[in-house]
């Protein structure tokens, strides 16, 4: 049956984005639309050898462009968004909000949420209200998972985990997992998050103790309308890498991804688009993918069918909506199941269905399977998907797929080289709008208009940024962006009001702060521009007990123009520059959690006042515990399905208690990892799941153990957190 693009009985699905000559006409390279229309009227009447001739606009070097660090120990970072002043706020998954203040460098803990963390959840997303800053709107919106009462693991059990969700029971055994995601916003006043301000806006239903993608991305557009992307929250780890559709009826539906992506009753891998109301909650806007009052379909739906979108964005110019999404981890395509991994970035100006989990875009479809009895059957119609899942609450049939508008597996693309080879970690980032009133200011750092209209698109596993334009005919032209400026494991970022462009690194590791993670801004400077002065600052010694006398040192900071520089030391980041010699010393009476932070300043440049800050972390008091693993040991034989016995011994300058360890298993997979499970207690065991269809040699696949521990801390010091991480490769026989 081939399902009308407008109306299915039952249903009143709006028209779906199918083709490219739907979506093609307004992202653009240069100027503006409107100076292109004007452009092409003034040349229609000449004949085609009068007709100027344009230089081809030439992309600026990478010299031209400078990269600042902001924070380079923001925690294990999720996602940020940048101040009217260039103040930048970002979350860690943890729960945690820092502010990196603009002007004096310093970085503050603005919030600390309570959240559920079993493998993936926790704190994702953060996003300003458009309004923010005018007639009192001070709103920010954080996207979370908030604790409830879901189980959690009790150390007093090392054996059991009763974090962890059964992978198969029935309804009654499964029900104590349903959780939520919350998307709230809270006030801010400049330097704190007033958490008793929350206001609800939308719950995103929740299958916890199981892995993944349970993140979400919020943007506006310049309607005011919400943009919240919600990952599918499906296992995809015993469905080989192909598409997870698990329908057994003792099976834990989180293994079964036709009950969240492919179902019009869900909220799950999904792009949500509603207009928050005063006082909390939410209004729907006209033009989703389903009226209000379908039954069986949700009006909050503006983009189904997705597998883990975990970036997107809106270009406020012309409402584009741009979606990066995760595929699945085959590393090859199978007849009987499917295609290999493929990631799509999709340019979406209409609501409409991309298709998982039965199709990977418009032309590759995943097989049928029967998990019972193993055996394959015919592929899925893309152009009129069905859903008979059991785990359907929604429509059975849904819209036909969408067409992709870049699609890439691990090896070269055929169709888009450009991209090159690798993981896979599609990342949907911004358009840029070029200000020529950004340029003007005392210490420009705008992007130039080469980048006007264009959209940029980064890749988490990659490492590296493109600007993609879309022709009329639907092509896409890539072109690389500041290559040599390195960026490890990009996971968000934004353009300032300044024309900069703010970028958040994971780094490599998994589930923690890694040593390359940072906020960083790139800025524009020009060929021969001003730079920013490179800030470096140490301390001798940064842990003791009161009086603690530190000596505090700049050396290794630099400046490429060798300019003068301006040295302010603030001893304990209160906003008051208590020196400025360039290596003073400081001691600390009281007991506490210090951050030393150096700011230095370019006072003989072109651009005066261009500056860096670096900090330090002084202990007085409280010492930070050292977490380190006695069992497993690198090296040791391993392979995959072992059960893995772990001791954890944990030094502290307090009494140390095991019911404070929390010890994480995590599918390495290439440079990132997907954690397994969460347990707490000094000893314990993980039974390392095989993941079907991988090859641990092929997938590049590994076992990560992450051991963190939180003191207690004392009358003068805040609690503080050290870590381990162990990774076993699996041994080849």
């Amino acid at each position: 049956m081939i399902v009308n693009r407008t109306k299915m009985a039952g249903s009143a699905p709006r028209r779906a984005a199918t083709a490219h000559s739907f979506k093609r006409s307004a992202l653009r390279t240069g100027a503006g639309l409107a100076t292109a229309a004007v452009l092409a009227s003034a040349l229609a009447g000449m004949p085609a050898q009068a007709q100027p001739k344009s230089p081809a606009a030439q992309a600026p070097a990478d010299s031209a462009f400078q990269k600042v660090t902001l924070n380079d120990t923001p925690g294990e970072p999720m996602d940020l968004a940048v101040l009217p002043d260039g103040s930048v706020l970002h979350t860690t998954r943890g729960g945690e909000v820092w502010l990196n203040d603009a002007e004096t460098g310093i970085n503050s803990q603005a919030a600390e949420l309570e959240v559920y963390r079993h493998d993936e959840e926790g704190l994702q997303s953060i996003a300003l209200d458009p309004e923010f800053g005018t007639e009192g709107n001070n709103w920010v919106y954080l996207y979370y998972a908030p604790p409830l009462d879901t189980p959690v693991d009790d150390p007093a059990t090392p054996d059991v985990n009763e974090g962890d969700a059964p992978t198969s029971g029935t309804a009654e055994d499964f029900a104590p997992f349903d959780g939520v995601s919350r998307l709230s916003r809270f006030q801010f006043d400049g330097k704190s998050i007033d958490l008793a301000s929350e206001q609800q806006i939308i719950d995103v239903e929740a299958s916890r103790g199981l892995c993944c993608h349970v993140g979400g991305d919020i943007v506006f557009d310049a309607a005011g309308n919400l943009y919240l992307s919600t990952g599918d929250d499906t296992n995809p780890f015993v469905s080989g890498g192909y598409s997870p559709i698990d329908e057994r009826p003792d099976s834990n539906p989180g293994y079964d991804a036709q009950r969240t992506s492919a179902n019009t009753n869900d909220l799950r891998g999904k792009v949500l688009r509603i207009t928050p109301t005063d006082g909390g909650g939410y209004s729907i806007p006209e033009g989703n993918l389903f009226e209000q009052g379908t039954d069986g379909a949700r009006p909050e739906i503006y983009v189904m069918g997705l597998r883990n979108p975990f970036r997107v964005d809106v270009n406020q110019r012309t409402g584009e909506l741009y979606i990066g999404d995760y595929s699945p981890d085959a590393s090859s395509a199978d007849p009987d199941r499917g295609p290999a991994g493929t990631g799509k970035w999709l340019v979406a100006t209409e609501p409409g269905n991309y298709g998982w989990p039965y199709c990977a875009t418009e032309n590759l479809p995943y097989n049928d399977y029967d998990f019972a009895t193993e055996t394959s059957g015919e592929p899925f119609d893309c152009a009129a998907p069905v859903n008979e899942s059991p785990n359907n609450t929604g429509l059975r049939e849904l819209p036909p797929v969408a067409d992709a508008d870049l699609w890439y597996s691990y090896g070269l693309s055929e169709q888009f080289p450009e991209l090159g080879t690798g993981g896979i970690g599609p990342m949907a980032g911004p358009a840029y709008e070029f200000d020529k009133a950004a340029t003007r200011g005392a210490n420009p750092v705008a992007w130039p208009s080469y980048f006007d209209g264009k959209a940029l698109f980064y890749e988490w596993t990659r490492d590296y940024l493109k600007a993609m334009s879309l022709d009329a005919d639907g092509s896409v032209a890539i072109e690389s962006v500041v290559d040599t400026l390195v960026t490890e494991n990009p996971i968000d970022m934004e353009f300032g009001p300044n024309g900069a462009l703010y970028v958040l690194e994971y780094g490599n590791g998994y589930f923690g702060e890694n040593e390359e993670a940072q906020v960083a801004r790139i800025d524009f400077i020009g060929e021969g521009g001003n730079h920013s002065p490179i800030s470096v600052a140490t301390g001798t010694p940064t842990v003791g007990t009161a009086p603690l006398t530190v000596e505090l040192s700049s050396e290794g900071t630099s400046d490429a123009d060798g300019d003068k520089l301006r040295y302010a030391w603030d001893f304990d980041s209160d906003g008051t520059v208590d020196s400025t010699k360039a290596n003073p010393s400081h001691t600390y009476e009281e007991n506490g959690t210090y951050l030393a932070t150096l700011t230095v300043t370019d006072i003989g440049g072109k651009h005066r006042g261009r500056h860096s800050s670096a900090e330090v972390e002084i202990e007085v008091g409280n010492q930070q515990p050292v977490v380190e693993f006695i069992t497993p040991v690198a090296g040791q034989d391993f392979t995959f399905g072992d059960t893995v016995n772990y001791e954890v011994k944990v030094t502290d300058d307090q009494p140390v208690d095991c019911a404070r360890v929390e010890v994480s298993y995590i599918l390495g997979h290439h440079t990132h990892g997907h954690p397994q499970t969460t347990t707490s207690g000094c000893t314990g065991s993980f039974v390392t799941t095989v993941p079907e269809g991988h090859d641990p040699e092929v997938d590049d696949l590994s076992a990560v153990f992450n051991a963190t521990y939180t003191d207690q801390g004392d009358a003068g010091s805040d609690p503080l957190t050290g870590n381990a991480e162990l990774v076993l490769q699996a041994s080849s026989n």
